[in-house]
């Protein structure tokens, strides 16, 4: 049986309201949501920093098939 993915964390950011507008665009403009182009911001950052951290895979979503 294949180990179960972990759920994401939440928590509270507080964001200048000015960066949170340009991230926002940026978001915009590369089809993702501001959450998730705060993660690939942050996943870039690290990597320049020498610290590659692997995407953790995500639960399926929807019903089950019949053989899981």
């Amino acid at each position: 049986m294949a180990a179960k993915p972990k759920p994401t964390k939440a928590f509270a950011l507080r964001l200048d309201p000015a960066l949170h507008d340009a991230v926002e665009r940026l978001a915009a403009k590369e089809l993702r949501s501001v959450n998730a182009e705060i993660e690939v911001l942050m996943r870039e950052a690290l990597k320049k920093r020498g610290i590659d951290v692997p995407v953790t895979p995500r639960a399926k979503r929807g019903r089950p098939t019949k053989g899981e």
